[in-house]
C-alpha cells in the first residue's frame, strides 16, 4: 500500500528545505511579536513561530488557551494545528531580562528548533534568539525597516500659544 507523502512546492531561489533550522526572520513577524508582547504588558505573552518558506520565521501563531500572567505564558499544545512547518516559540519577560530562566530552558530543549525572548520595553533592539539547548544564535532580521524600530519625532497634541505684543493689542 502506498504511503502518502505531502509535498511542499519548492520556492524559487531557496537553498533552505522544509526542517531546516531557520537563520532568518522577517521584519512583520518581529513586529507582531513585539506588539503582541507590548500589548500584553505587564502580563507575559506567548506565541508559536511558523518558518514559510523553510528556513525564514514569516509568521506568528497565537495558541487559543495560552494564559498568561505576570510571571508566566503556560502553551496548551494540544490546540496548535498539525504543521510541520511551526519551528518554535516566542514569549516575553516583562522585567526587561533577556536570559532564559529554567523552565525557559526545559520548553527549548522538549519543543522546537529557534526560540525568541522579548523583554520590556518591546522595541527593535529588545530580544534575543536561542536554540534548543538555550544557546543564544544569531537570527537575520529581513525585509524594510519600520517606523516602529527607530524613535518617532514628537509631534505637539496642540497648537503652540502665540506671544502677544503688548503695543499691537487690540481689545476685542
Amino acid at each position: 500500500m502506498p504511503m502518502f507523502r505531502p509535498q511542499r512546492k519548492p520556492v524559487a531561489g531557496a537553498t533552505a528545505r522544509l526542517g531546516d533550522t531557520p537563520t532568518v526572520i522577517t521584519r512583520n513577524a518581529l513586529d507582531s511579536a513585539l506588539a503582541a508582547a507590548g500589548s500584553c504588558y505587564p502580563n507575559e505573552f506567548g506565541g508559536m513561530l511558523r518558518a514559510d518558506p523553510p528556513g525564514v520565521i514569516s509568521e506568528l501563531l497565537l495558541v487559543p488557551g495560552t494564559t498568561a500572567g505576570r510571571r508566566h505564558a503556560n502553551f496548551q499544545f494540544w490546540m496548535l494545528p498539525v504543521d510541520l512547518a511551526i519551528v518554535g516559540t516566542v514569549h516575553s519577560h516583562p522585567s526587561g531580562a533577556l536570559h532564559p530562566s529554567d523552565a525557559d530552558l526545559n520548553l527549548f530543549r522538549t519543543w522546537g528548533r529557534r526560540h525568541i525572548i522579548l523583554g520590556f520595553p518591546y522595541d527593535g533592539g529588545c530580544w534575543r534568539a536561542y536554540d534548543s539547548n538555550g544557546r543564544e544564535t544569531q537570527l537575520t532580521v529581513q525585509g524594510h525597516d519600520t517606523i516602529g524600530m527607530r524613535p518617532r519625532p514628537i509631534k505637539p497634541v496642540h497648537r503652540p500659544v502665540e506671544q502677544v505684543d503688548p503695543d499691537r493689542w487690540v481689545p476685542p
